[in-house]
């Protein structure tokens, strides 16, 4: 019953945060839920909502894994992100003609850079037990030079026909293809945690490594398929990212991404410390993060001030996801109905003393 409450706080407090951004916009202007069709494809806030969170829900979904089983995050996936689509890039201009071919061959190697990071990371966590954000700050300080020299010192435009379609929209197709991407990924990641023990292994690590030692897991590929697998989502939303914008900009291509998919993950109600974890949560997290920063936008906040809001926003937020905040809630929840129902919970030692003083009280008046 404890878990089953957690859980359902869980879910709720990213809901309920996503209620009043959504209420705040509608106090702002009715027509907030409005959708046009512009030359045959789907706009309006919720859209435009699910188009702009696409690169952030994949990376979230992927730092949910490696938090839950190292206890720890990875602060380069934006880097990693960068460096991938960057080898994208460079593949398809490198190529002769640009086919749909061309584009998925060229994205497979991108995700191929993506597993070599992922599995340079997780070899520096897993196996020399270096502490996951030290380790990761090695590829966050120099992967965007390396970005740099892979577009070789250019800002490479992507002009061709398929690419465009895929980061803005297929004709005959009324939803964009970046959100259409992200479904996909969700429903292929879904199954694979259904399909595999990948979920119960990770937690099992997360929580304690020698009892899932002890039970036949090996702590170290864990962990190292974990950040194997942030790799491929670092490629994902790299390739998502880069054909949104038409061009490669190894500085500012999801630039801080990254803390807020550490953002998205905490806000799901995902323990930062490893662990259990809900992907919906971070998904989500990821959404509620997206819809913030258009909420502020709209209220037209200045661009730098954004970022002080947010953080007094964060810290409001995180004060209430906390075990403290829980324990509070819990409290004053069962206080509240004791008072409407004049019923008092009491604990079972208590009840076992009150109902041998009521067995006491009733013997005494049949002896009087």
């Amino acid at each position: 019953m404890n878990k089953m409450k957690i859980r359902n706080y869980q879910a709720f407090l990213p809901l309920l945060v996503l209620a009043i951004l959504i209420l705040i916009n509608l106090l702002k202007g009715a027509d907030y839920f409005s959708i046009s069709i512009i030359n045959g494809a789907l706009y309006g806030n919720i859209p435009n909502i699910l188009f702009g969170a696409s690169e952030l829900v994949i990376l979230a979904i992927g730092m949910t894994l490696v938090t839950s089983s190292s206890g720890g995050q990875d602060i380069s996936v934006g880097v990693a992100a960068t460096i991938t689509s960057s080898v994208f890039v460079r593949v398809v201009l490198n190529a002769h003609e640009v086919t749909l071919m061309t584009v998925l061959g060229a994205f497979l190697v991108s995700c191929l850079v993506g597993i070599a990071i992922g599995a340079f990371n997780g070899t520096l966590v897993a196996i020399f037990n270096v502490q996951p954000m030290v380790a990761t700050l090695i590829l966050f300080t120099a992967g965007r030079s390396i970005a740099f020299l892979i577009d070789g010192r250019l800002s490479p435009i992507l002009a061709n026909r398929i690419t465009n379609q895929i980061g803005s929209v297929i004709p005959g197709v009324p939803v964009q293809t970046p959100i259409l991407l992200t479904v996909v990924f969700i429903l292929l990641f879904s199954i694979l945690l259904k399909i595999t023990n990948l979920k119960l292994y990770a937690q099992c690590v997360g929580i304690n490594q020698k009892a899932a030692r002890l039970n036949g897991i090996n702590p170290v590929s864990v962990k190292l398929l974990t950040y194997i697998i942030l790799g491929v989502c670092s490629a994902v939303a790299g390739f998502i990212a880069v054909t949104k914008a038409g061009r490669h900009d190894s500085v500012n291509l999801l630039r801080f991404i990254e803390m807020d998919a550490i953002l998205a993950v905490a806000i799901g109600g995902n323990a930062l410390s490893g662990g259990k974890f809900s992907i919906t949560g971070s998904v989500i997290g990821a959404y509620t993060i997206e819809v913030l920063n258009r909420t502020l936008l709209r209220l037209e906040v200045g661009t730098e001030t954004i970022k002080a809001f947010k953080a007094v926003f964060i810290i409001i937020l995180m004060i209430f996801a906390s075990p403290v905040a829980r324990g509070t809630a819990a409290k004053a929840a069962q206080w509240i109905r004791a008072r409407f129902t004049g019923i008092v919970r009491l604990p079972a030692s208590k009840k076992a003393e009150a109902s041998e003083g009521s067995k006491a009280d009733v013997s005494v008046e049949k002896e009087v």
